[in-house]
């Protein structure tokens, strides 16, 4: 039996089955043994150990009960595994939707959140389906690293009751400013147990992180800090205090309370979540990339990553993304492929069946440590300071996307931020095209008609003053159009031929063509003669439609047959 050889689509576009095949099945096909499922299972192990204490952090700041974590983390993270199209991609509550999630669940309740998860499920796979997740890379650099930076100090404000263990007045505010005035008011109420505890999770973590990296440093933390809480009867608040403990079985699934009046209310968080949810998946997917070598099916993962987050709300979970930190230990523990995520969720799933009435002594303020750290760690330090210091335009955009995600709001940071990215990429493209007169010399004209057939014509100097030629080098797009029109403007009825020579255009837009049309049209009205030369296909086709066409021009493959046709047309003139 001979096997199937896939022939090769370099000069095509990928099929469906090319686009949405998981990973999983492409591992399996390579072939799959004992020692690779032995370096997945390490890989899990691994990984689990470390999901463990995150997620029910994660999910305790997002203002949801410490199970709810975990229930995201074991069912999502085991769909975006077993569907997605990255070989190393971790699932499971992620940082960055903290203030989201907490936002939501406090205007909407939780029925509302799940509904949201759900509704945000469905527009990640279809954004998915319709092939957009390519798009996702197009946010500017400045924005991701402004808007990270933003999520983070909004995380660690959000912890620092529970650092200090504070007795506030009333409910905590969600925005920032309103949030440090009542946290000010009530420092007089710091528990000094309670901050010993998170201090002592930290410094953990960082001894641990910098001489034994390889330990698992969050879990041993918060276990270090649980016995310290328990053997000395610490006055601080736990999971089993706040909470009761966590159950010991995966819920059964069930939908939230569903009305067309909740879908309404709760359409922009769900908009939010898929947003925030392909942008986050999409860079863990990336990082795993760049750490592996590998390459992900970026469609393929925003419809796992869908289903994933259908599933997780219907087992009571919470919004799932791909996880940078999970991912990236993923990759260094020796990760093969999906399998790994996939069994880091059933460990998950093993550790709250047999260790859940444990968890009910972890102390709070050891999780708000965890996640302190987790800030700290999100912020991306030295590349914040460089494009401070790189040009003034990043910096802006930097600068306003971290203002309103702090500030104002996770979504309107990023908009404004890509707009304004987007505004200074036209203004640098716009800059970057160049039109200049190019005359060549007699000589040039020379070499040019050399080894033309009989040699008829005489070659036109610089000093002809009948044909001027003017070159366009760049992109010329509407935010061009002003400065290239500008010069096309210029053209003098002292010349009666104009040739433009787009050889070095390797786009043009409808604004552009309309330009080049009213010059055409200007031309012939002056009794010009309008010449373009070197069009590729693309951009002569745009001109065409855009009726820049014979015989409001003429078109040559260069300059230089721009100039024989010119004097061809000349000596048949005075031979008639």
């Amino acid at each position: 039996m001979t096997a199937e050889v896939t022939p090769k689509r370099s000069s095509q576009s990928p099929s469906f089955a090319e686009l949405f095949t998981p990973k999983l099945i492409t591992v399996l096909r390579e072939g799959y043994n004992f020692n690779k499922l032995q370096a997945d299972a390490i890989a899990g192990l691994t990984v689990a150990i470390v999901a463990l204490p995150l997620s029910m952090a994660i999910a305790i700041a997002s203002g949801v009960s410490p199970d709810r974590g975990l229930f995201t983390a074991i069912v999502g993270g085991f769909l975006v595994s077993a569907l997605g199209g990255s070989r190393f991609q971790i699932g499971g509550p992620a940082g960055a939707f903290i203030v989201l999630v907490a936002s939501t669940a406090e205007r909407q309740g939780v029925d509302g959140l799940i509904l949201a998860t759900i509704m945000a499920g469905f527009f990640l796979a279809l954004i998915g389906f319709l092939r957009l997740g390519t798009y996702i890379k197009f946010i500017p650099y400045p924005v991701t690293v402004g808007f990270t930076a933003g999520i983070a100090v909004i995380i660690f404000a959000s912890q620092l009751s529970e650092l200090f263990g504070l007795t506030l007045p009333g409910k905590e505010p969600g925005a920032f400013l309103p949030k440090l005035q009542m946290l000010g008011a009530a420092a007089n109420t710091i528990n000094p147990a309670a901050f010993g505890l998170a201090a002592l999770t930290i410094a953990t973590i960082v001894a641990l992180q910098r001489w034994r990296p390889k330990w698992p440093s969050l879990l041993i933390a918060v276990f270090a800090a649980s016995v310290v809480a328990a053997v000395l009867s610490l006055p601080v608040e736990t999971i089993g205090t706040r909470f009761g403990g966590i159950p010991r079985s995966l819920p059964v699934p069930m939908l939230p309370v569903f009305s067309l009046e909740k879908v309404q209310a709760v359409l922009p968080d769900a908009i939010a979540f898929a947003l925030l949810g392909a942008i986050e998946s999409l860079l863990s997917a990336v990082v795993a990339d760049g750490m592996s070598g590998r390459r992900h099916r970026s469609n393929c993962e925003l419809v796992a990553q869908g289903v994933a987050n259908i599933g997780s709300a219907l087992f009571g979970g919470i919004c799932v993304t791909g996880t940078i930190a999970r991912t990236a230990t993923n990759v260094r523990a020796g990760a093969v492929g999906p399998i790994s995520g996939m069994l880091h969720s059933v460990f998950l799933l093993g550790f709250m069946l047999v260790a859940a009435p444990l968890a009910s002594y972890i102390p709070l303020s050891a999780l708000a440590g965890v996640l302190a750290i987790v800030a700290w760690n999100m912020v991306e330090k030295h590349a914040f300071a460089t494009l401070l210091r790189s040009s003034k335009g990043d910096a802006i955009v930097l600068i306003v996307t971290f203002a309103l995600v702090v500030f104002r709001d996770l979504t309107e940071g990023i908009v404004v931020g890509f707009a304004l990215g987007s505004l200074l990429f036209i203004d640098r493209m716009a800059k970057s095209i160049a039109i200049e007169a190019d005359i060549p010399s007699a000589e040039e004209d020379v070499a040019d008609d050399s080894g033309r057939k009989g040699g008829e014509y005489e070659p036109v100097s610089s000093s002809d003053p009948d044909t001027i030629v003017y070159r366009i080098s760049g992109a010329f797009f509407f935010g061009a159009a002003s400065t290239v029109g500008a010069v096309l403007d210029r053209i003098a009825d002292r010349h009666r031929n104009f040739i433009l020579d787009c050889s070095a255009v390797p786009h043009l837009d409808s604004t552009a063509a309309n330009v080049l049309e009213a010059a055409a049209k200007k031309a012939k009205r002056e009794g010009i003669r309008f010449f373009i030369t070197g069009a590729s296909a693309p951009v002569r086709k745009i001109l065409l439609a855009h009726g820049v066409r014979p015989p409001l021009v003429d078109y040559a493959p260069s300059v230089s047959d721009a100039r024989l046709e010119i004097r061809r047309a000349g000596h048949d003139l005075a031979v008639a």
